[in-house]
């Protein structure tokens, strides 16, 4: 991938876990999966949500063009493709089209109106890669998974938390410190 400068790897034995050599995918998989997603059990104190002040609710106002362009130019055109083999730059191609813009931005308005997120944008690719610079390569803490996200649904999601980023700070949401 181009993504990913290339590194020699030292020569290893079998990723362990539990004691046990991961020979087989489905064993490796157990591995990985009980190590990234550790905290998934964990039990959330909801009681904290009580505890914070009640602050004034404001109108929701819909998305700009503005929005839309001044996010996506921060992004490179090298940056990897997504499930959907859509790149940044695509996406900065189809968006100078007034008309697709848009239809991006009654997306994205009608996800936060309807207060619903399109499956088609949950859809991802995941990638397991090495961490660089390892005295061994046997233990699933030595490798990271990378998820390749929807590119659209990325600018949305992007595009409504520099909204809620704006909004949280000049409304006084989020303490100075």
């Amino acid at each position: 991938m181009n993504w990913v400068k290339k590194c020699k790897l030292l020569a290893i034995k079998s990723v362990q876990h539990n004691s046990l050599s991961c020979l087989e995918l489905k064993d490796l998989w157990q591995a990985l999966h009980s190590l990234f997603n550790s905290a998934q059990s964990y039990q959330i104190n909801l009681d904290l949500l009580d505890k914070i002040l009640n602050k004034p609710m404001t109108m929701w106002m819909l998305f700009s063009e503005e929005e839309f362009k001044s996010l996506i130019i921060k992004y490179s055109n090298s940056l990897t493709l997504e499930p959907n083999k859509l790149s940044w730059r695509h996406l900065k191609v189809i968006i100078n089209n007034s008309i697709c813009l848009k239809s991006f931005m009654n997306i994205t308005n009608m996800c936060i109106n309807l207060g619903h997120w399109l499956s088609h944008f949950k859809m991802f690719n995941s990638i397991i890669t090495s961490k660089r610079n390892k005295a061994y390569y046997d233990s699933s803490k030595t490798f990271r998974p990378i998820i390749l996200l929807n590119t659209l649904g990325k600018l949305i999601e992007k595009v409504i938390g520099e909204r809620i980023q704006f909004q949280s700070i000049s409304k006084n949401f989020i303490h100075p410190c």
